[in-house]
């Protein structure tokens, strides 16, 4: 029973998040029904998820209902690089269902991108031990958010960064991605509704890159962590970003001391807005 372990791409703007969703038909009247029900009998409908489309691909591949983990459940519009999740396959020639490990994860991988959508991507697919859980074995993951400022809005990438107006100054956002380094309390910068028992995470890095342009500066948060808690990234964007911003006295509207205070009492309101999903990327997840 081999179990197979992918790293997904995918363009997350035509999707409603990884994690898949099959709400009541009556709140979705135009969308297929499904031929199963939920618990409550009603019935169902698959909203376009990347965890729909990618578990329907493997299904069709090796022909057998398997279900499909992913390491992270990303959110609606918010994209990945390098995302990882696995299935495990129980091949039976007579019945011809399956994948066994000779047929190759080359041919596997050709497989699953003929069958999925234009807007995701598998890069790879490896055989790993049976016990691996793509999101339990999770050590570190690292994640993107691009900014663009300046008086002119990007139009070509305009779904995979969040324009800002304001000017924003580089070397007081570097200061204040460094204050978040380390391992803390991060009630402060996740929504209310996370889920999670501890709200306690570590940041290994997190910093700012800037890069120029004719009109506008564009900068890169890069945060690398054991883990994150809902909106935790886009959070920090958005403080990072008020940051770099100033008043109309010309202060800064959050400093690394008012970082430190939102880390220290979980003051939701010390920190910054939450930003929109597109300027958000899941780099990669590493395991042990």
């Amino acid at each position: 029973m081999p179990r197979y372990k992918l790293t997904i791409a995918y363009d997350g703007t035509e999707f409603v998040g990884w994690q898949k969703q099959e709400p009541p038909a009556t709140e979705h009247p135009t969308l297929p029904t499904l031929e199963h029900r939920g618990e409550d009998g009603r019935e169902r409908v698959a909203l376009r998820t990347v965890q729909h489309v990618v578990e329907q691909a493997v299904r069709e591949t090796v022909r057998e209902p398997v279900d499909v983990v992913g390491a992270s459940r990303t959110d609606s519009g918010v994209h990945a690089k390098g995302q990882v999740a696995a299935f495990t396959s129980h091949p039976d020639p007579e019945r011809g269902v399956g994948w066994p490990a000779e047929r190759g994860t080359d041919t596997l991988v050709r497989a699953l991108n003929s069958r999925l959508p234009r807007d995701v991507l598998v890069h790879k697919a490896e055989i790993v031990d049976e016990s691996f859980n793509p999101i339990g074995g999770a050590v570190e993951k690292e994640y993107t958010y691009t900014i663009v400022a300046g008086p002119v809005r990007p139009l070509w990438d305009r779904s995979y960064v969040f324009h800002t107006w304001y000017e924003l100054d580089g070397p007081r956002m570097k200061a204040a991605a460094a204050a978040l380094v380390g391992e803390h309390d991060f009630a402060a910068f996740a929504s209310a509704n996370h889920g999670r028992k501890t709200t306690v995470r570590t940041v290994f890095t997190c910093d700012v890159s800037e890069q120029a342009g004719d009109s506008e500066k564009r900068f890169v948060i890069r945060v690398r962590g054991n883990g994150f808690l809902y909106n935790m990234v886009r959070i920090i964007a958005g403080t990072i970003m008020e940051a770099g911003r100033s008043s109309e006295q010309g202060v800064p509207r959050i400093t690394p001391e008012q970082i430190t205070t939102a880390l220290a009492n979980g003051d939701r309101t010390l920190a910054g807005p939450t930003l929109p999903p597109q300027g958000l990327r899941l780099e990669w997840v590493r395991y042990g």
